[in-house]
């Protein structure tokens, strides 16, 4: 019988779930730029502005436990830990005091990015959205964590230390994300936020092993493997 698609539908990007052989749908990536003061400070942006939005593509994450190659068309491949936040229902101008109610779990993320060809002025899509440039750990129900608002945030590469935190350092909190984002967006079940990256990013190169923590979280691990061909 035809399914009525004219070529096979793709799969539906998903996330692990701790403790469970049971996958979170994801639908959208949004992601929060310029959220901790300290990594404003070292990219040498204003700290008087507030963060902004992007998104990434959903067929760009990536399980924990992978390889992912070096990406094309850079010579800086970059790392950004980020908390990871699940929704489970959404819609527009959603209160801050009306946010927690929305959120299913929380994870561990990276924002990999072409710190090289990321241009004053220019749209972000080719620096932040390329393939497999959203390494996500399993996510945790928030009934078995509860809300997230503090904890340390920690990279490590090849075992040392390159980005070490506190969730508590967000500018904008869980909350406040999640009604700013949806003055511009119809938030929905299956997305994911990923809320900002704390000081101390920088390059990664083939061969190196990642390993992302959040206080009270699934861990994540990434190896960088070989230049795509």
């Amino acid at each position: 019988m035809s399914s009525g698609f004219v070529i096979a539908p793709p799969a539906v990007p998903s996330l692990a779930v701790a403790g469970t052989s049971d996958r979170f749908p994801v639908r959208r990536i949004y992601c929060v730029g310029r959220n901790y003061l300290e990594h404003i400070r070292e990219m040498g942006n204003d700290e008087r502005e507030p963060p902004n939005f992007f998104q990434k593509p959903a067929d760009a994450l990536v399980d924990s436990g992978s390889t992912i190659p070096y990406a094309t068309a850079t010579k800086d491949l970059q790392y950004e830990l980020e908390l990871v936040v699940a929704l489970k229902s959404g819609g527009y101008n959603i209160p801050a005091s009306d946010a927690p109610a929305h959120i299913w779990g929380y994870g561990v993320g990276l924002d990999m990015t072409r710190r090289d060809i990321r241009l004053p002025g220019k749209p972000w899509e080719t620096s932040k959205s390329f393939d497999r440039s959203c390494p996500c750990g399993p996510l945790s129900r928030v009934a078995e964590t509860g809300h997230i608002s503090s904890g340390g945030i920690r990279l490590t590469v090849n075992a040392e230390v390159r980005q070490d935190s506190d969730v508590s350092l967000m500018i904008w909190n869980v909350p406040d994300i999640i009604a700013n984002l949806s003055s511009f967006f119809e938030l929905k079940a299956g997305d994911i936020i990923l809320t900002g990256t704390p000081h101390g990013v920088g390059p990664v190169n083939p061969g190196d092993e990642l390993v992302g923590t959040i206080d009270g979280l699934e861990s994540l691990t990434i190896r960088i493997g070989a230049p795509a061909a």
